[in-house]
């Protein structure tokens, strides 16, 4: 497989717990390498175009609800999905994040893998969210605030493009 490159965030909480050391060095020890690395707080523009109002977006986060047991999710997913798009831009907007391009072989999935599921509590153990993460999706849900997660990794190839650019500009 060719080498590819993906977007990672680490978001306010990761930041303010002083993991960004450990967090790059789970995704060196994977076999991925920083091809760039900037701390900044992100600006609202930036985040409104990182967290899109999109449906399948929406209807993405109304799955994971439902998956950690929010009724919520079920009876409203659209309001559901816009309340949780809603408080990760104004979370993402609270402090410092660490943006850094990861490379190598299946980039994508392989930062996926070390990064761990989106619901620290359901996050395989020797992931980062697994491992370091103290937070739920349903106590996030209860207490109507985004899933202190540590980290955003890109999805797939078109996520990690659109972000990359959007996050670092044409390289």
């Amino acid at each position: 497989m060719a080498k590819e490159q993906t977007l990672i965030v680490v978001k306010p909480d990761g930041v303010s717990r002083n993991l960004v050391g450990e967090i790059i060095r789970r995704y060196e020890a994977g076999g991925l390498r920083v091809a760039a690395l900037k701390m900044l707080k992100a600006s609202a523009p930036l985040i409104k175009k990182h967290y899109p109002a999109k449906k399948d977006y929406i209807m993405s986060l109304a799955g994971k609800g439902r998956k950690a047991g929010d009724p919520l999710a079920s009876r409203d997913p659209v309001g559901y999905g816009m309340m949780i798009v809603t408080g990760m831009r104004k979370y993402m907007t609270e402090g410092p994040v660490v943006a850094m391009i990861l490379e190598g072989e299946n980039a994508i999935k392989k930062a996926r893998e070390i990064t761990g599921y989106t619901d620290p509590s359901a996050a395989d153990k020797g992931t980062i969210r697994g491992d370091l993460g103290e937070d739920t999706i349903l106590k996030a849900n209860k207490e109507r605030r985004p899933v202190k997660n540590l980290i955003h990794a890109s999805g797939n190839a078109d996520e990690a493009k659109y972000e990359i650019k959007l996050w670092f500009g044409k390289r």
